[in-house]
């Protein structure tokens, strides 16, 4: 009866040996020492990071300020933010009660000049709109804890690597975005919105915890030695601090993570709630707003068009625990008979559109200036090309005219020109004196001052051409 079974028990072990030998992290792994030196290089913050770390909150604040994603991107990577935090995750690895101040100290550190400095910029800055950048930053969701988790993960995976100069470090810098939330926190304390300031604040919070905590994970897979304590009354004492730091850190950050993913579970089934059940035949959802509390929730419907009716309204409220949304209350809010709402409505209805209004019309100025520097259509060649033969006569064959950017070595565009080619009706060339005040023509007409003129005579054009074909 066992010998059919052993090619099974051993095609079973084959397979086994080969997903142990894939995922094996055994391999290119660094010393232990070099991992903890490493790791505490990046916890102290003083010198060289504390000035990195400004001049980083800096350029981040610049752009969550002007929106850029490219420049935001370009802080994450020069932050050194990710330091401490790994420091905390490795000293609840290995029990390193020492390692463990020094690196929430540092990380309070940072915190509080990440805060003065994002406050200070954005006090003092023109810009007070808060642009989509800004806005991404201040509603956490389960996808920010489970990126910030991963993200450790990953990072810490790359620390015990021999070769450090992967992308993998750089790409959780960016991913797990510990800087802009925490220049978003000083937006909300320079204009005074706690609402941002807790918000961006409970996200770099959420970021740093689950960062340590794939730290720890890793430290513990690969069984690094704890530290040992020569004197067991202290060992005591610190494993009892260390109990209180985990416990004061983790639970709460568990608790935010569970109201995280309760939110958006309820955010998504409302959505879909919506999407699905109020469609109402000539009316218009102008505004729906879903609110989620740990007691009850609500969804905030506004409507435009022709009066539903209370049976359809209340057809609708009945289906909200067909969609998960059992202790959720249906508000709608519906336009008079003139299709006019009261002021507290549209004052509610604008605020909630007055950000996306101002994205797109930025975006509209963007488009428009592109458009007024790049199309060559904006000049009345037509028009240039009759009145040169008229100012010339019978000595110009042909005439093309267009505007068109100039571009730098690096591919970025410099500057916008003019350029003008003329090819003449014999083989005589124009005078220098009769190019120089063609060219002035061309500036003032086209109201250009870039201006590359291009003369050839015909024969040249015409044997150019034949060469061509």
């Amino acid at each position: 009866m066992n010998e059919p079974q052993e090619p099974y028990k051993s095609s079973w072990n084959r397979f086994t040996d080969f997903l142990r030998d894939r995922f094996n992290l055994d391999e290119d792994k660094a010393s232990e020492e070099e991992v903890r030196e490493n790791i505490n290089k990046g916890v102290e913050f003083r010198g060289t990071n504390l000035w990195v770390l400004i001049f980083a909150i800096f350029i981040a604040s610049i752009g969550l300020n002007v929106n850029s994603t490219a420049v935001i991107i370009g802080a994450m990577l020069v932050s050194p933010l990710m330091g401490p935090i790994m420091g905390v995750g490795l000293a609840l690895g290995v029990n390193n009660f020492d390692l463990m101040k020094r690196s929430l100290r540092s990380l309070g550190l940072a915190a509080l000049v990440g805060l003065a400095t994002s406050t200070l910029y954005f006090w003092i800055s023109p810009l007070s709109t808060a642009q989509s950048e800004l806005l991404a930053r201040t509603t956490p969701t389960i996808y920010d804890v489970l990126i910030a988790l991963f993200g450790g993960l990953a990072g810490i995976v790359a620390q015990t690597r021999q070769d450090r100069t992967s992308t993998v470090i750089p790409g959780v810098a960016i991913a797990t975005a510990l800087m802009p939330p925490l220049c978003t926190a000083g937006f909300g304390l320079a204009r005074g919105d706690m609402t941002f300031f807790i918000g961006a604040f409970y996200l770099f919070f959420i970021n740093a915890v689950f960062i340590a905590l794939g730290t720890y994970v890793i430290v513990r897979f690969l069984k690094y030695r704890k530290v040992a304590f020569v004197d067991p009354k202290k060992e005591l004492r610190a494993r009892r601090y260390m109990t209180v730091i985990v416990t004061v850190t983790l639970v709460p950050s568990v608790i935010l993570a569970y109201g995280i993913v309760q939110r958006t579970i309820f955010e998504s089934n409302a959505k879909n709630y919506i999407d699905k059940v109020l469609v109402f035949e000539g009316s218009e959802i102008v505004s729906a707003i879903p609110t989620y509390s740990r007691d009850s929730c609500t969804i905030e419907v506004m409507l435009m068009g022709n009066k539903v009716s209370d049976d359809a309204i209340n057809v609708a409220r009945n289906q909200l625990e067909a969609y998960n949304l059992e202790r959720t209350t249906l508000v709608v809010r519906q336009a008079g008979a003139d299709n006019t709402f009261d002021s507290h409505t549209m004052q509610s209805v604008l605020r909630s559109n007055t950000q996306i209004l101002d994205e797109k019309n930025r975006r509209i100025e963007q488009l428009q200036e592109l458009a007024d520097r790049y199309l060559s259509d904006t000049l009345p060649a037509a028009d240039i090309s009759r009145e040169l033969t008229t100012l010339w006569g019978e000595g110009i064959s042909r005439i093309s005219v267009s505007k068109a950017p100039v571009f730098a070595g690096n591919g970025v565009a410099a500057d916008t020109a003019v350029f003008c080619y003329i090819t003449t009706a014999s083989r005589e060339v124009l005078t220098t004196d009769q190019r120089q005040k063609l060219t002035q023509w061309l500036r003032v007409r086209t109201k250009m001052q870039q201006v590359k003129l291009v003369v050839t005579p015909l024969a040249a054009d015409t044997t150019l051409n034949a060469k061509q074909s």
